[in-house]
């Protein structure tokens, strides 16, 4: 797969949907970011990239776009608010639940 084709991808999904996880299934962070949005009731798209034989590429189109190539990367409405960490932080702190709302 091409570079324009992944960096397509995302940025279809990501446009798409309000909420958008880039996650790998056995991700610990990644788990932990799906958890913050289940605890706030979100909705919410998972785009599981072990699952996926363009994987890589997208990971590759992840690191243009937000400069980090790891998982999970949480967008909501467009914009990359970062990984398990951050979405954690944002769930404790309240604004989670306003960002998806």
């Amino acid at each position: 797969m091409g570079k324009e084709q992944a960096r397509k991808i995302v940025e279809e999904a990501i446009t798409k949907d309000k909420v958008v996880v880039f996650s790998k299934t056995y991700c610990p962070y990644c788990k932990m970011a799906k958890g913050s949005l289940d605890k706030v009731g979100a909705k919410y798209v998972v785009i599981e990239l072990d699952n996926r034989n363009d994987g890589g590429a997208i990971q590759d189109a992840l690191a243009e776009i937000t400069g980090a190539r790891t998982v999970p990367r949480v967008f909501i409405s467009g914009k990359c608010i970062g990984g398990g960490s951050e979405t954690q932080n944002l769930e404790k702190s309240g604004q989670l639940a306003t960002m998806v709302a």
